[in-house]
């Protein structure tokens, strides 16, 4: 082997060594499930997961103009494409995306997806009965959300399979199915997060539907329970949502052998995470949901066990 093919290799190393230590500083539920996994796979898994988090903080930059982070956003993605086309970069989440591209076969229509959904509420312009700047971020059907929910949690869902390795073309959209679940997990826990951002994602028809108004979400007492409208709302995402985990269980036999045990953990901690919401009885307003660092350990703790029996049939 060539001192260049060594450098190469080395600076591959310390590129995927960045994208591990991004993980595990920002994947709160993600980690755990990464940790389950074959190192190759594990470090993919974290090169997508900070390539990204890098589009996430640039679209979510509150401090900046929209047009300015739209402006910063065109820059990183001319920066990656020039990479994906034989460019060099310093930036090391790109060199790592870029060997996981390649040594998964990741399609890079799935990445310009995934960069989609991370931008959307930057591209979403006002309607005509909200017009004004300081109109929240709504979404009017299940429809709509669902689209949201496919940009930014789905498609990570197809990117991870092809990581985690199958052959059967269902799983494809059992990933997808796995990653609405994901999400609309999210959204329950974040209710009151995201109105302080003057984002509800719960769709309006369902809060019609459940006579909830727009601005008893966006304006409540601090630390005030729901009520019993509220409750019936929320109860009815999660029941969306426990709807899509039954596509979870299907996939996990349809990947390859030394990746489920990272399904399953993910699997386990979402999942968690909902039941939690609801036997707190839908009160995502005083406290915000989310599971003890004890319980994620005793997960990860049997993913790892099933992953030592799954090498074994290798």
């Amino acid at each position: 082997m060539t001192y260049a093919l060594i450098g190469d290799e080395l600076r591959l190393d310390g590129a995927y060594a960045v994208c591990r230590k991004i993980a595990k500083r920002e994947a709160k539920n993600f980690y755990y499930a990464f940790v389950a996994l074959p190192k190759p796979r594990r470090n993919a898994i974290c090169a997508i997961y900070a390539f990204m988090r890098q589009a996430d903080d640039l679209a979510d930059d509150e401090s900046l103009p929209v047009e300015e982070r739209r402006r910063r956003l065109d820059a990183w993605l001319a920066n990656w494409r020039g990479v994906c086309h034989g460019g060099d970069s310093s930036d090391s989440v790109f060199l790592a995306v870029r060997d996981a591209v390649e040594r998964f076969g990741i399609p890079l229509n799935l990445l310009d997806e995934l960069v989609a959904g991370v931008t959307m509420d930057l591209d979403r312009p006002a309607s005509e009965d909200q017009a004004a700047s300081d109109a929240p971020d709504t979404y009017a059907t299940f429809a709509d959300l669902y689209r949201y929910c496919y940009l930014v949690a789905s498609v990570v869902g197809l990117v991870c399979i092809r990581i985690f390795g199958y052959q059967d073309q269902r799983a494809e959209k059992l990933a997808e199915k796995t990653g609405i679940a994901f999400q609309l997990t999210n959204i329950l826990r974040d209710v009151s997060e995201d109105a302080e951002r003057n984002r509800v994602y719960l769709p309006i028809e369902d809060l019609a539907a459940h006579n909830v108004s727009l601005d008893s979400l966006l304006h409540r007492k601090p630390g005030s329970l729901p009520t019993a409208e509220e409750r019936a709302l929320l109860a009815s995402l999660a029941a969306r949502a426990e709807e899509f985990y039954k596509s979870a269980q299907q996939l996990l036999p349809l990947i390859d052998r030394e990746s489920r045990p990272a399904l399953w953990v993910l699997v386990a901690i979402y999942r968690g995470l909902l039941k939690r919401i609801e036997k707190a009885g839908y009160d995502v307003f005083s406290r915000r949901a989310s599971m003890p660092m004890p319980q994620k350990l005793g997960i990860l703790a049997v993913g790892m066990a099933r992953m030592a029996v799954a090498r074994l049939w290798i």
